[in-house]
C-alpha cells in the first residue's frame, strides 16, 4: 500500500517521518481560493480534501494525506506575509491578540475518507518594535502564516498556546494523523524503520 503526503511543504515531511512510514510527497494542483461565506474550518477542510484528491487522481490505488493550515484573526483569514514589512505589518497587528489555526487533515484511497479540523489558539505577548524586528531578522518566517514559527524562535513571541494536539501549530496533526492511519491499516508502531522517498513534483 503506497503512501503519499499530497505537499511539498519541508515543515510536513519533517513531520511525516517522524512516524518512520514509507511515504512519497508530491505538490498538489489545488486552487486554494476561499468560497464566498465559507468558515476557515470550511475552507481548511476543503483545501486538505482537494490536495488528496489532485494526487490520487494521478496515483490510483495509494492512500494520500491531503493537509491545509488556515490562519484567522478575528475571524479574517491571516495570509503568509512573504517579505519583511508584510511580516513586521502582520505581527504589529497580532500583537496581544489571539490566533485560531485551523489545521486539516484528508486521509483517503478514494474509496474512503477521513477528515478533521485540530484548532489551536495562540495568544501573543505585546510586542515592542525592537523584538518584532530581532524576531523577523533572526528567523525570517516568511512564508508561515502568523510570521511566526512556533517550533522554531517564534515560540518567543507567545503568552500562550492551546491544542488537543501539540504538532497541529506546525501544519500537520499527528495524533490525529495516527488515528486515520490506523483506520486505513497503516499502524506508525508496526511500521516504524522504512524509509522516505520524495517524489515532488512542480
Amino acid at each position: 500500500m503506497r503512501l503519499i503526503l499530497a505537499s511539498s511543504s519541508r515543515y510536513r515531511k519533517a513531520m511525516l517521518e517522524r512516524l518512520g512510514i514509507p511515504f512519497a510527497s508530491i505538490s498538489p494542483d489545488a486552487d486554494e481560493s476561499p468560497l464566498p461565506g465559507e468558515t476557515p474550518s470550511q475552507l481548511a477542510q476543503r483545501l486538505s480534501m482537494a490536495k488528496a484528491q489532485a494526487v490520487l487522481a494521478a496515483h490510483p490505488g495509494a492512500v494520500v494525506i491531503g493537509s491545509d493550515q488556515v490562519a484567522t484573526l478575528g475571524g479574517s483569514p491571516i495570509g503568509k506575509p512573504g517579505n519583511f514589512e508584510r511580516a513586521k505589518k502582520q505581527l504589529e497587528a497580532l500583537s496581544g491578540r489571539t490566533v485560531e489555526f485551523h489545521s486539516a487533515l484528508c486521509v483517503t484511497d478514494g474509496k474512503r475518507y477521513e477528515i478533521d479540523d485540530v484548532v489551536t489558539r495562540c495568544r501573543f505577548r505585546s510586542l515592542s518594535t525592537s523584538e518584532i524586528i530581532a524576531y523577523l531578522e533572526k528567523e525570517q518566517p516568511y512564508d508561515t502564516a502568523g510570521s511566526a514559527k512556533a517550533e522554531g524562535l517564534g515560540i518567543a513571541l507567545m503568552d500562550s498556546m492551546e491544542s488537543n494536539d501539540p504538532t497541529a501549530i506546525i501544519g500537520l496533526p499527528l495524533i490525529a494523523l495516527c488515528r486515520m492511519l490506523r483506520a486505513f491499516g497503516l499502524d506508525p508502531l508496526g511500521a516504524a524503520g522504512a524509509p522516505h522517498t520524495s517524489l515532488e513534483q512542480s
